[in-house]
């Protein structure tokens, strides 16, 4: 639920950005992508059939009645982007959109993997003259010159076999082998809207270095204090909900942010949670998971401190920054990455009431557990 409950429907997902060299091909940066909600499917002629209703240039552009045919397709087999999070996406009502740039033939490419949901989807986009490649540190941007196969400006359709994973290339001039700080736009439906990218050329500076052999202890928190306690509990009478005051306040991180901590008898996760008002409502836990590479799921047992799957007040002051933890079952030591993901809850009473999905995927866990550190206690500190 993003602010009130702050479970946003958009789920964001880390970046598995390494410097990487396979039959002439230099791979700058990676992403499972954002996870969003699959498109209704109907039968036609025995081929299936799905709009694709998160194009945005339905007022800007009429269809061009393009249907684009024998699109290169990915061996899910052949590239960890895809083996588990395609598969995984059969499960939730979500599907990914990977993508990966590369340099290759003296251009910069952008790979925008598409994975089919139907054997027929209409009203798609690519890119047009907006896509472009920016250099955050020199202002200089580099502008799609062309793709592949030939849909630039263009609304169009899609033929393919459900549940291949499509290759869609947008062509850029090569950027400077100084060029580590970019910025993406254009692409809407891979959100790739200014979305910032750091690359990393150097093998020795590689952002992730593997997995830590080692356990954590099991972290501790400010316990908040029990103003009034759940009687009769119903999610549509908000009088019937536990209330909580003095929180385990943070300093102030982009809401969301989390860390993790890892002990043989539990993994530990904290999200950072945004108060907009003296006093609002949240909900945690219940059905949430995490997902490995291999699709193995790891169940939320308990929150510390509050209700496990159920609405709960908090009092504070507007500009609190406070921590809510999730307890999961364990993970092994030798995982890199994780999925998270919060399914969607049932409607509820209550004003701005929302209890939408949320996927982040391919978490880096030695990211984290870096983490950790911007969890300490914070005190609230107030001037008058």
């Amino acid at each position: 639920m993003k602010k009130i409950i702050i479970l946003s429907l958009m789920a964001f997902v880390g970046l598995a950005m390494q410097a990487q060299t396979k039959n002439d091909v230099v791979t700058l940066a990676k992403s499972s992508g954002y996870w969003v909600p699959k498109p209704s499917v109907a039968i036609d002629k025995k081929k299936s059939v799905a709009r694709w209703n998160r194009t945005e240039k339905d007022d800007w552009f009429e269809p061009s009645g393009l249907v684009v045919e024998n699109v290169p397709t990915v061996d899910k087999l052949d590239d960890e982007l895809f083996t588990d999070f395609v598969n995984a996406s059969k499960d939730v009502p979500y599907m990914p959109m990977p993508w990966k740039l590369t340099e290759e033939n003296g251009e910069t490419v952008l790979h925008c993997y598409f994975p089919m949901p139907a054997d027929i989807v209409d009203n798609f986009w690519l890119t047009d003259e907006e896509g472009c490649i920016l250099d955050k540190e020199t202002g200089i941007s580099y502008r799609a010159r062309r793709t592949a196969p030939d849909c630039y400006y263009k609304r169009f359709g899609i033929k393919g076999k459900k549940g291949t994973v499509l290759d869609f290339k947008i062509f850029f001039p090569k950027l400077p082998e100084t060029t580590t700080d970019i910025a993406i736009y254009g692409v809407p439906n891979w959100q790739l809207r200014g979305y910032s990218v750091k690359l990393n050329r150097q093998p020795s500076g590689l952002v992730f270095h593997g997995v830590a052999n080692y356990y954590d202890q099991a972290p501790e928190f400010h316990h908040p204090t029990l103003v009034t306690e759940a009687k009769n509990y119903d999610k549509d009478n908000f009088f019937t909900w536990s209330e909580y005051k003095d929180a385990h306040l943070i300093k102030p991180i982009p809401e969301g942010t989390m860390a993790m901590w890892l002990t043989p008898e539990a993994t530990y996760v904290a999200v950072s949670t945004e108060m907009n008002w003296r006093r609002e409502y949240f909900g945690r836990g219940g059905n949430t998971i995490l997902i490995d590479k291999s699709g193995h799921q790891y169940r939320c047992k308990d929150v510390i401190d509050y209700p496990n799957d159920t609405l709960f007040w908090v009092q504070g002051y507007s500009g609190d920054y406070f921590a809510v933890v999730l307890i999961f079952e364990p993970l092994p030591l030798n995982l890199e990455t994780i999925t998270y993901i919060v399914p969607e809850g049932e409607p509820f009473k209550a004003n701005f009431a929302d209890w939408s999905g949320e996927v982040k995927a391919d978490l880096s866990i030695r990211e984290l557990r870096d983490n950790q550190k911007l969890f300490k206690y914070f005190p609230r500190v107030m001037v008058e």
